[in-house]
């Protein structure tokens, strides 16, 4: 064994001298691969990171913390997937590697890998306990298995070594700009374009270009991102230039400059984005493509649309490693980090099929397809969302197929058929079950406490190929998953809202039943849910939940800065719907704004003060309340809430009110 650590240690210096790294697989027993991995640990001449779910000697870390390491550089270290393979970790943990390394990923006995349960899959599955993998690991054997420069090791088999590759002499970057960025660094200077983008994948020294562009600049830059962290190789390449605000601050500010520079701009809101955009003569946007970070080609699809005479920059060549990085490669093909589906219009009549999980094993090309162009034409895509595709439990695919590969494509998600016992403690707000989203919601949002009895089919991504839009193919994919529903009582759709997706889905057939009160962190717009019913019990909840939500709508649109073609609707008479709501936010866990109708009519009927309940309603800061009333805290608050509501019932209905409490509080127990 020393002897082939010793071989490793020396091929890594070679490696150094070309500037790639390469991935080692172990794979077997987990005590003979954790002794292999102690033992390289012990050879190297250097500290190894250690990444995997049980603590070892440092330097060590956990998948889930491994973000905090980012932005850092490491000489080898050993990724542990013996129990469970965080993808996104794994992703993450190679791109932090220096050139001359190995990752050394410890896997399952080869043969046996594929019927083993993966820890991993609680997170992403949706099910209550782990379950076995298969597509992924197959997928994941053929494609670690093809890779050329991929070392794998089986227990009980001798270490075969891979033919070297003859390679040029690689030269490490001084900080000086590479070729690449003096060519963008001298257009920006030029420019005359209002936006300006650059586009990469990770450690292509997009980050180093903007800190460059600042320091050379005649005039000001104010520097925003996701966190001040992301920012920190742009500061260190600005230097004393460098000046760094946060999004929401610098658009409540009156700050103005030159440019804004933004870093990683596909993670920051596109209503929040735009806003800081339109006071800056001139703008500079980075994000990575593909990758871990998730940003995929929507960025550029969907957001850098409204900007035509935008001027867009890519950077191709490496700077942390040589082009063509044996690790690098491997990672890209086992986590799909492609988006080759952008590059060329699919030709001809489409056919549109279902596409099962199975074809990952038996045509991996067409998911393959799919998926790549499922992910860029959304924001964010993790390798979370590949696993989830390849072997979590109620997952359904159409295809909208030309000849030369998809021009669309669907993915649903079975929900709902909870218990009724269940359905109605979700609705009261003692259980939060797995998945389930649209389910769940109608249930702890909508005014029907057996709602997630229902089962519904979730539209959970839909995406056209951006060459074949305007032909109505994402309508004939919605229609074809409406026809195929069989045993559905309902299709359903959460979206972030904005006209022209409502119009969309409107078109689709789907009616509004929900919309939220608060604007979600990754989208920038209110969540919005609909449905297009299937049965007749589908049919019942859809015009329920949407006479609910018209009735509410006179109370909401005070809470929600968007217009939504709603009527508003004046009805102030407490219905027996109405008690059974109040009485679940009074005495179970019922959120605020899921009865903000229900309430302000109960508080119309009372003369009780309720300071903290009418101040709440009638749109007071929660901060600024607790501190008028000398409250302790948001949960004290809610605490406060409740007891008002109570008060206020047992003023209108003492009898009914005592009668909805013991009701309520039984519904935990089931």
């Amino acid at each position: 064994m020393p002897l082939i650590m010793d071989e490793l240690l020396a091929q890594a210096a070679r490696m150094a001298q070309v500037g790639i790294r390469r991935l080692l697989v172990i794979s077997g027993e987990a005590a003979w691969c954790e002794a292999q991995a102690m033992a390289f640990r012990h050879a190297a001449d250097t500290e190894v990171l250690w990444v995997g779910p049980r603590t070892v000697a440092p330097p060590f870390c956990f998948p889930a913390k491994l973000t905090t390491l980012l932005g850092r550089e490491f000489q080898h270290a050993i990724f542990d997937a013996r129990d469970g393979f965080d993808a996104s970790a794994f992703a993450a943990l190679a791109g932090t590697l220096c050139a001359g390394s190995w990752l050394l990923l410890l896997v399952p006995e080869w043969r046996h890998w594929r019927q083993q349960t993966d820890a991993d899959s609680v997170r992403w599955s949706d099910t209550a306990e782990a379950i076995r993998t298969p597509h992924f690991v197959d997928h994941l054997c053929r494609t670690l298995s093809a890779s050329p420069q991929t070392l794998v090791w089986r227990q009980g088999q001798p270490l075969a070594q891979q033919p070297t590759i003859p390679r040029q002499e690689w030269r490490r970057a001084n900080g000086q700009p590479e070729r690449e960025q003096q060519a963008i660094l001298q257009a920006l200077a030029n420019t005359t374009a209002k936006v300006c983008v650059v586009t990469a994948e990770r450690g292509r020294g997009k980050s180093a270009l903007a800190g460059m562009h600042i320091q050379r600049l005649a005039g000001d830059a104010i520097v925003t991102a996701p966190s001040r962290a992301s920012a920190e190789v742009m500061a260190t390449f600005a230097g004393e230039r460098f000046r760094f605000m946060a999004p929401d601050a610098l658009l409540a500010s009156d700050v103005a400059a030159e440019w804004l520079v933004v870093d990683e701009a596909a993670a920051i809101p596109s209503p929040l984005l735009k806003k800081l955009m339109a006071r800056f003569p001139h703008t500079l946007l980075t994000t990575t493509v593909q990758g871990y970070e998730g940003t995929g080609r929507g960025f550029l699809l969907k957001f850098c649309a409204d900007f035509p005479q935008r001027q867009a920059f890519t950077l191709a060549q490496p700077i942390r490693w040589a082009a063509g990085c044996p690790l690098e490669s491997v990672v890209n093909d086992a986590l799909i980090f492609h988006d080759e589906a952008f590059t060329q219009r699919p030709e001809g009549e489409l056919t549109l099929l279902p596409v099962e999980q199975a074809a990952w094993q038996s045509q991996p090309v067409l998911p393959s397809a799919l998926y790549q162009l499922l992910s860029g034409a959304h924001y964010r895509t993790s390798p979370l969302d590949l696993r989830r595709m390849m072997d979590a439990p109620g997952q359904h695919f159409l295809a909208a197929l030309s000849a030369s590969g998809p021009a669309g494509a669907l993915w649903m998600v079975d929900e709902g058929g909870l218990t009724p016992a269940l359905s109605q403690a979700v609705w009261a707000g003692f259980r939060r079950p797995r998945g389930n989203l649209v389910a769940q919601s109608l249930a702890a949002h909508g005014g029907s406490p057996l709602a997630a009895t229902l089962v519904g089919r979730r539209i959970s991504r839909i995406a056209v190929h951006p060459l074949r839009q305007r032909e109505g193919i994402g309508q004939r994919l919605v229609a074809q998953a409406w026809d195929s529903a069989t045993g559905c009582d309902y299709l359903s759709v959460s979206f972030g809202y904005t006209e022209e997706l409502w119009r969309f889905w409107q078109r689709c057939g789907f009616t509004l039943v929900r919309i939220g009160t608060q604007r979600e962190a990754s989208s920038g717009c209110y969540a919005a849910m609909a449905l297009r019913p299937l049965t007749e019990a589908g049919a019942a909840l859809m015009q329920r939940e949407y006479a609910r939500l018209c009735r509410e709508w006179r109370w909401l649109q005070h809470w929600v800065d968007e217009k939504v073609p709603l009527p508003a609707m004046a009805d102030a008479i407490l219905t027996d719907d109405d008690w059974w709501d109040l009485a679940g936010f009074a005495f179970a866990h019922r959120p605020l704004l899921a009865v903000l109708g229900n309430l302000n009519r109960l508080v119309g009927q009372v003369t009780q003060p309720l300071p903290a309940l009418r101040g709440r309603l009638n749109g007071e800061e929660e901060a600024a309340l607790c501190s008028r009333l000398a409250i302790h805290g948001r949960k004290a608050l809610l605490l406060r809430l409740r007891d008002e509501a109570g008060q206020a019932m047992r003023a209108v209905d003492s009898e009914r009110t005592n009668q909805l409490m013991e009701q309520i509080r039984q519904l935990q127990f089931f």
